[in-house]
Order: C-alpha cells, then structure tokens, then sequence
C-alpha cells in the first residue's frame, strides 16, 4: 500500500503519527511510546506543493518536516527576527540608489526544498565534498533536498536579474547534539554584483578582467574547486585592482555590521580561509569572553558561477551569517533549544519595539539534568562511520525523545580483538526546558531509544 505524508507548513495525512513541535510537559513518555519507525520504501512525500518520490537516498524524519513553514526569523518579538530586521536595516542603510531608496532587496520565505543543482553544483561545490554526503544532509530523494545553506539560491536570483539581495530563512543540517547544534537553524545570505562603470567610476581606465582571459564559460567538468586553484589572492580572469577595490568594500561593509550589532569598540580580525564558491575568502571572528568567535564567512564570488546565471561583465561578493550565532552572543541565550520553544516565560522578554535595545535573557529557572548511557554492539562488519554514522543515531534519537535531549555524545568506541565486533556507548542528557523530568520518566524514554535502535540499526544492546 503506498502511503502519503503530507506536509504544507505542517500537515500529515492519515496513516502517519503527527509529531509535535516539542514535548509537552505532561506527556514526554508517552509520545515516546507512540514513536514507530518502520521503513516504508513505497513512501510518497508531498511537501510545500511538491510531490517527490522516495528512493534509497530519502532520510529526512517527520520530525525534520515539522519545523517547515515555523518561520521563526519572522515571528514578531522573537530574537532571531529581531536579529533579522537588525541585518536588514543596516543594509538599507548602507547601500541607497540615487533616490535615496534601499539597494537590496530582501527574500525571507524561499522554499527550503531545493534540488542538488541549487544546493551543490551551481556553487562548484566538488562531487566527493563532505558535504553532500546523506550523513550531512536531509535529502528527500536523490536529487531533492533541505538547503543546507541559503546560499543555494544564489543563482536563481541572479538569473533573475538581481545585483544585489539578502536571502534568510531556515537551513536543515545533521548535526550532533549539544547547546550550540540544532539540526535546523538560520542564515542571512548576501550578494552584491558591480560591474566595472560603478567599480571604477573614478579610475575608468582600470579593468575587471585581464587581457589574457578569454571570457569564454568554463566547462563545468572542468573547473577546480577553488582550494586546487594556485593563486589565493585572485582568481584568473580578475586583476588585481578588481578584487582589492570589491575586498575593501565588502570588508568596510561587514565590519560596520559587526560595529551596528556588538557596539563600535568591539575587537575583531580578518582570517583567510576556503569556500568553494569564492575565491578568495575570509572568516570575521570577534573577541569575545576572551575566545576567538567566527561570525560570518565571505569571499569574491567563483566568475563560473556569475557566467552559469547569465552574468558576464560583473564582479561580486557574498557573505553568510548564522542567526542563532549572533542571538546567543547579543541576547546571552545559553541553549539553541530555546529559539524553538513557545513558552511566553520565554518570548515575553524580547520585543521589535526597540531593535537597538537588545535584553539579556533572564533564565526562568534551572531545571536539573537526567544523565543515561546507552551502549550496543554494531552488527558484523559495521564500525563508526563505515555503515554506522552517529548522525543517523542522533536523527533517531531526535525522533523519540524530541527536544527534551539536551546533549548527546559518543564516549566510548570499542572493537573486540577476537569476535571483531565494534561496541559503542553514547552518553545521553535529559533536560526539559520548562520542567523537572523524573529518572523514571526518563528512564521510559530511555528504553524506547534502545528498542528503536534494536529496529533501526540491528544492533544488540550490551
């Protein structure tokens, strides 16, 4: 029989248990109770409109699929939309036309279903890059996918005839679990096209490309990851002039956002690092708690991918930010679980009224962890990450039990010397956000992870 989950925002058809957004106080045990996970290979997503067919590639969770249409970047009074509108009115304020209207434009509901195309090819991202595999991402079929970043519609907007823009929306990673890792968060994406009448305007006689390119557009079979190219500094068809006038732009830019949203005396550097779709790149880290904390990446936009949007006589930057990242500096929110909770404790002590004055948050109280181990032995010839990835672990987990896990971590990894079996021991904390859990509550919960496991992964619990 083949059975349909639908999900527009969030909407299940018959036949498929409806998850919440979160545990409820009074029933964690017993929505880990009705927790099944079989594997139904007939399945038949609808999600956002689309139809797609599941094939062997298919591991994004119903749970995954709840967090769709939530648009907490748009929620009124809550930090990450505040963070947002923080980002967006510093760009309006520092790009204006000869009217005196904002430059960019903004796109903050784009759907997060994208095609691999838009996701890894179109930003030159390598075939065997660590990125693509199903350990990192949630795929709905071979060629569908979650973004993992909102840089995937880069070159739809560019194609469509826009220079300058701001993407931000939700983003959907596998991801350990911690206080810092959820497995969907937010980004604010960023790119500004100049051709050379506006680069130059005030040394016309100065060029964006070199004589010796050809301009011709490079065969996508063919074109190097930006890591393997020789020169850092530029990429072949730039001079030298281009990229140093578009560099000092974008980083004047970029450090007066970080001066708008940590105040003007803020301690920050410059890092040189590697994307595949710029060339050359940066980290921005500020000092922080006297730690070194990356904010933002960036970088001179890869020509290949300007030429697959149609675009030839322009150069560009791009810069991405993480929006829970700044939340948690600016707003002193210590658990990333916090941004997905409904509690008015909570969301009652942000508000829009004033962006510049941003509160720090007040912990409604401590509620104590509940620590348990799990530990089992991988069937034959399956080890840690060769047939057994913790992130399936972690997404199954996330099934059961929901956000009352605080944190998970892998212990302890063992393989027998004479069965040549491999045992591993995960260490599981339990915390609610709103109230204290029982050891024997958790304990219920516990067991049904165990039995889960025993079905999901055919491992025997030790």
């Amino acid at each position: 029989m083949l059975l349909t989950l639908r999900v527009s925002s969030v909407r299940l058809c018959p036949g498929i248990s409806r998850r919440p957004r979160r545990l409820l106080a009074s029933s964690a045990a017993e929505e880990a109770k009705k927790i099944t996970t079989p594997h139904q290979p007939q399945l038949q997503l609808e999600i956002n409109g689309g139809t797609y067919a599941t094939d062997s590639w298919t591991n994004v969770t119903p749970k995954i699929l709840t967090h769709l249409g939530l648009n907490k970047h748009l929620q009124r009074d809550h930090p990450l939309s505040i963070i947002r509108q923080r980002i967006v009115n510093y760009f309006y304020g520092a790009y204006r036309n000869q009217r005196g209207n904002p430059l960019f434009s903004v796109y903050d509901q784009m759907n997060p279903v994208v095609t691999v195309q838009q996701n890894f090819d179109n930003l030159l991202i390598p075939s065997d890059h660590v990125s693509r595999k199903k350990s990192d991402c949630y795929y709905i079929n071979q060629q569908h996918l979650l973004r993992a970043h909102t840089t995937a519609h880069q070159v739809e907007l560019i194609s469509g005839g826009l220079d300058n823009f701001l993407v931000v929306g939700e983003v959907y990673r596998r991801d350990e679990i911690d206080s810092t890792h959820y497995p969907v968060f937010h980004q604010a994406d960023a790119v500004r096209l100049v051709t050379k009448d506006k680069l130059f305007e005030r040394n016309p006689g100065l060029e964006l490309f070199e004589e010796t390119w050809s301009g011709s557009i490079a065969d996508p079979k063919r074109i190097l990851p930006s890591s393997k190219c020789m020169d850092q500094t530029k990429q072949p068809c730039h001079t030298l002039e281009a990229v140093k006038l578009m560099e000092h732009e974008m980083k004047h830019v970029l450090v007066g956002l970080t001066k708008e949203l940590f105040g003007p005396r803020i301690k920050y550097r410059w890092v040189d690092t590697y994307f595949p779709f710029t060339q050359p790149s940066w980290e921005l880290e500020i000092y922080f708690k006297d730690n070194w904390l990356e904010v933002l990446g960036c970088g001179i936009m890869r020509h290949e991918i300007l030429q697959q949007a149609g675009v030839h006589q322009s150069i560009g930057y791009a810069f991405g930010v993480g929006l829970e990242r700044l939340a948690m500096i600016l707003f002193d929110i210590p658990d990333i679980r916090l941004f997905w909770s409904n509690d008015s404790g909570f969301l009652s002590q942000f508000s829009e009224q004033d962006l510049q004055n941003l509160p720090k948050y007040k912990p409604i109280s401590h509620y104590p962890q509940c620590t348990n181990d799990l530990s089992f032995w991988l069937p034959e010839d399956v080890e840690v990450n060769a047939g057994f990835s913790p992130n399936d672990f972690y997404d199954l987990v996330r099934s059961v039990a929901g956000d009352v896990v605080e944190q998970i971590s892998l212990v302890d990894k063992f393989k027998h010397p004479k069965t040549g079996k491999s045992s591993v021991c995960f260490r599981i904390v339990y915390r609610h956000m709103e109230r204290t859990m029982t050891q024997a509550e958790v304990n219920e919960i516990h067991k049904h992870i165990a039995d889960a496991s025993v079905e999901h992964f055919n491992v025997q619990i030790r």
